[in-house]
């Protein structure tokens, strides 16, 4: 038990560095394109358990809805600020 909670960590760790190195090559792919490719990977859900349907597509349906209602409030809030209130 305690070897496969090591293998584990072990793994995980080895997959934190990789990614650091990958997002510190110089090089690399730039820092807009790495930010645009997280944000779609993000709302996708690519990082939900894919064995489970409904948790993928509750993942996606929440974060889409989210990132509506922050677009939303963000133009809310340029009107506001550019009618005096």
């Amino acid at each position: 038990m305690a070897q496969r909670r090591d293998d584990e960590e072990e793994k995980e760790s080895r997959r934190i560095l990789e990614r650091v190195a990958r997002e510190t090559t110089p090089g690399g792919a730039s820092f807009v394109a790495r930010t645009a490719k997280d944000a779609r990977d993000h709302v996708t859900a690519a990082d939900a358990d894919r064995s489970d349907p409904i948790e993928v597509w509750g993942t996606r349906i929440g974060r889409t809805l989210g990132l509506i209602i922050a677009i939303g409030l963000l133009v809310w809030l340029v009107y506001a600020a550019t009618q005096g209130g």
